[in-house]
């Protein structure tokens, strides 16, 4: 059988002409001169045992599947993707199999990194300790390179009619969790990794940098998982501010206000230099940029305090350029977080992904999805997507059943 499919494609003169249109403010035109196409391709083949079909239902699109289609993405990923792939891999699905111990029929959840298990490999360090996301082995084994489902060519994407996954890459989704919140599991579970990565500790103050679908999700996993005191938000648009609030934010201020407003919350220093922009003595006990541009890393920089730590939570842009000063003087500590993997929560050894799962059957995330197209108008889908903001929008999906809007 064939999969209509939204394929992204090999060609270096329509990723270059992306990444040159991306770089205005709004990138008009960047996702017409992207390298995608929608093909009729063959379903993808399970590559051997423990392996399933799933139809997709709805797929989100994420902000790393954004940079990737504008040319925004850092070429550091080009030896781990394999040509053509199709993206997605925010994922709710219908299983087309019998797989194990899930049914033919079955809706599943997609786990996307194509970790050393999913390869048919011996565990690197990172596999074996329960953390996927550090694989070492995502270019080797019996599929092609790809660090997770939508960025590998032989497994498929989420923006497809089919792709294939191995079973410890799908969950079951339970029957009181419908698509629309099912579809945010994934980008959840990402949250609340970032959440447990910033260490907070009683009463620390957290400032949150973005407001986008990865900032708000983060605010209402750092409430949920971790003992942070005030939580402030960075917040560019008034429904974001409004959701932020929603998800348990303390306070919420504009990218304008966000110095002045640490230094308010925590009696802070301000200082301007002769050269730049102004910065604290004093200020939170961590930052997480969850916008990945050099302004938010900045902000988080200059408003930690001495000994404190900065999360990258945000896929950086290319061309990212900060001041590193702050990191060296002030001693911060300054960690990433990617995908998910397992933690300790309540002294207990948890899967990200399951307390993800949970979360979404509980939390306010109605507001959250906030628009489905069909595959067809990808081009309306992924301008929409890139201007979330402005729009008034968080998280925008595919719909693969043919309810979505038309």
């Amino acid at each position: 059988m064939s999969a209509r499919a939204l394929e992204m494609y090999r060609s270096v003169p329509r990723y270059l002409a992306a990444r040159a249109l991306s770089a205005r403010l709004p990138s008009l035109g960047a996702v017409s001169a992207a390298p995608l196409r929608l093909v009729d391709r063959p379903d993808p083949r399970p590559p051997g045992p423990g392996w399933g079909t799933v139809r997709p239902r709805l797929a989100g699109i994420c902000g790393s599947d954004l940079a990737t289609v504008t040319g925004r993405s850092s070429f550091y990923f080009s030896p781990l993707v394999s040509l053509p792939f199709v993206p997605g891999h925010e994922v709710v699905g219908t299983l087309q199999d019998d797989l194990e111990d899930l049914p033919a029929g079955t809706r599943v959840v997609l786990d996307p990194v194509l970790s050393c298990l999913v390869r048919g490999v011996a565990p690197c360090a990172g596999c074996a300790a329960g953390q996927p996301g550090r694989c070492d082995r995502v270019t080797v084994g019996h599929i092609c390179p790809g660090l997770q489902t939508g960025y590998c060519a032989d497994t498929g994407g989420g923006w497809s009619r089919a792709f294939v996954a191995h079973r410890s890459q799908l969950h079951p989704v339970p029957d009181d969790l419908d698509d629309k919140r099912a579809v945010l599991v994934e980008p959840l579970a990402c949250a609340v990794r970032a959440a447990l990565r910033t260490l907070a500790e009683s009463g620390d103050r957290v400032l949150v940098v973005g407001a986008g679908a990865v900032g708000l999700l983060t605010v209402l996993a750092l409430r949920e998982f971790t003992t942070a005191g005030q939580v402030l938000v960075v917040a560019k648009h008034r429904h974001q501010a409004e959701l932020a609030a929603r998800f348990g934010a303390s306070e919420i201020v504009t990218p304008k206000e966000a110095l002045g407003g640490v230094r308010r919350a925590t009696r802070a220093i301000r200082l301007d230099p002769d050269w730049g922009p102004p910065y604290l003595l004093g200020g939170v006990d961590v930052a997480i940029d969850c916008a990945g541009t050099s302004a938010s890393l900045e902000t988080a920089l200059r408003t930690t305090r001495a000994g404190g730590r900065v999360v990258l939570a945000g896929l950086p842009a290319t061309g990212t350029s900060v001041d590193l000063t702050p990191l060296w003087y002030r001693e911060l500590t300054l960690a990433g977080t990617y995908a998910s993997g397992h933690a300790r929560v309540n002294g207990h050894r948890e899967r990200e992904f399951v307390l993800a799962m949970d979360l979404a059957r509980r939390a306010p995330l109605d507001a959250v999805l906030s628009a489905v197209y069909p595959l067809e108008q990808w081009r309306d889908a992924l301008d929409t997507a890139l201007g979330a903001g402005r729009l008034g929008a968080v998280k925008v999906a595919f719909d693969l059943t043919g309810w979505g809007k038309r």
